[in-house]
């Protein structure tokens, strides 16, 4: 069965290392959040697109769920040390890679190519494709009429409460990178990853043509939450949706994607509020989302991939 995963940030990759594990990672591509994307001391850094490389390939750095275990950093502390900015900590192995991806760029090359060659060099066997190879920068608009880079509001900043819009106005018109449309047009079932829905898939949507794409394919599509219990499991996605006015709750992730998604996945502790989601007219399963361990993982991956099977046959 050909799959489409919508991903970004560490939730998705999570959920990616679970999924590979029940499907045939050659069925398998993953539309990956370019809007994190940035330079820094000179290089093009796509995190986004590091994370679920690193983390297929286990060899991400298991606590912080970005960047390669055990990497050293003597390269940003000698930075520092000649009076640099360097409140993005980015190892020496993955500040290789965003110099192979800045020195193939130079040379002409495509960011979809670029990381596929870095997808091989890790031994991934997954189509990973960025959403868009158009510079797509998200800004975060704060209350005080300041904004800021996504970057720069979560690393430099610390990911402040006063959000009041996020600003995907570059994602807008851009266009899908190679593939991507090809892609969600032949897959038999789309699964949008437990990422931040704001910055993460957001910008994912609202890149040209995309969500059209999606709600026009004829694949189920489905949903997991990435709030549990009022809260998300890691970063900023409880600021990022009340500053653009949706509830912090499974409810709400699912109002927010209402009319793309035709089933989504909650978490155990988020069950009362499954007849609120399923009044918005998907069909909605309860499960562990909290994913602890690669198996945790797997099972919630099949989880999705059950919902999806009951949306096809109800069709």
């Amino acid at each position: 069965m050909r799959l489409v995963a919508l991903a970004g940030g560490v939730g998705a990759a999570r959920f990616l290392r679970g999924l590979v594990r029940v499907v045939d990672p050659a069925d398998l591509t993953v539309i990956v959040n370019t809007g994190d994307d940035r330079e820094f001391y000179g290089v093009h850094v796509s995190p986004d697109l590091d994370i679920v490389i690193y983390t297929l390939a286990g060899r991400v750095d298991p606590e912080k769920g970005y960047g390669l275990e055990g990497d050293q950093f003597s390269v940003v502390d000698a930075l520092a040390d000649l009076g640099h900015e360097t409140w993005f900590r980015l190892g020496d192995r993955d500040l290789a890679t965003a110099l192979h991806r800045s020195l193939r760029l130079r040379e002409g090359a495509g960011l979809a190519e670029i990381t596929d060659e870095i997808r091989c060099a890790y031994g991934v066997d997954v189509c990973i494709l960025p959403m868009t190879e158009d510079p797509v920068p998200t800004f975060v608009e704060l209350s005080d009429g300041s904004r800021a880079h996504f970057e720069e509001y979560l690393a430099r900043d610390g990911a402040p409460d006063d959000v009041s819009g996020v600003d995907l106005a570059a994602a807008a018109a851009a266009q899908p990178a190679p593939g991507v449309l090809e892609a969600i047009d032949a897959a038999e079932l789309i699964l949008v990853c437990p990422s931040n829905p704001v910055v993460s898939i957001g910008p994912i949507l609202a890149t040209a043509g995309m969500r059209s794409a999606v709600i026009e394919c004829q694949a189920p599509v489905i949903g997991i939450s990435p709030i549990i219990g009022g809260a998300p499991v890691k970063g900023p996605a409880d600021r990022l949706l009340r500053g653009i006015g949706v509830e912090v709750s499974a409810r709400g992730v699912a109002g927010h994607y209402k009319g793309l998604l035709d089933g989504i996945v909650i978490d155990d502790r988020d069950a009362a509020q499954r007849a609120d989601v399923e009044a918005l007219g998907m069909a909605c399963v309860v499960t562990e989302t909290l994913m602890r361990t690669p198996e945790i993982a797997a099972s919630l991956a099949q989880t999705s991939l059950d919902l999806g099977a009951m949306v096809r046959s109800s069709r």
